[in-house]
């Protein structure tokens, strides 16, 4: 099973931890990073993660962030049909960068795109353009 997770799904495991809903989609991410290392889940890359990484003023994060890619099993390049999607998706009030996320999995055949970015998942969600989810309800799709 193929899955793209956005920058905020990268990020969450270094956000602060004292609300419960970032614990426990901490957890949720740190779970699927486990399956994603054992090979159980396939992970794709893309140019907007890179470049949006690159500009991460947290170096540690920035680090560790970037060593995912050497786990992916596909890398996204920019391409004509990524900007028309991603351009498409504006009108659903998604943006710019997001967007390009979005366009990128699709580009990538993901089964799943995952977010902690409710607004985020709520314009995929009207979309229709690939199946969404934050990481917690994912988990709940990996036990069924």
């Amino acid at each position: 099973m193929r899955i793209y997770l956005d920058n905020c799904m990268f990020n969450r495991p270094f956000d602060n931890q004292t609300q419960i809903r970032i614990r426990l989609e901490s957890e949720a991410k740190l779970y699927i990073q486990d399956k994603i290392k054992s090979k159980s889940i396939e992970l794709i890359w893309s140019y907007i993660l890179e470049a949006e990484n690159a500009h991460n003023p947290h170096n540690e994060r920035r680090i560790a962030i970037q060593k995912w890619k050497n786990l992916s099993t596909i890398k996204i390049l920019e391409n004509p049909e990524i900007l028309a999607n991603a351009n498409h998706l504006l009108k659903f009030g998604i943006k710019p960068k997001d967007a390009l996320h979005v366009a990128a999995a699709v580009e990538g055949k993901t089964a799943y795109f995952l977010t902690t970015d409710d607004k985020l998942l709520s314009g995929v969600k009207r979309s229709n353009i690939i199946e969404v989810l934050n990481p917690v309800d994912y988990i709940k799709v990996l036990e069924k």
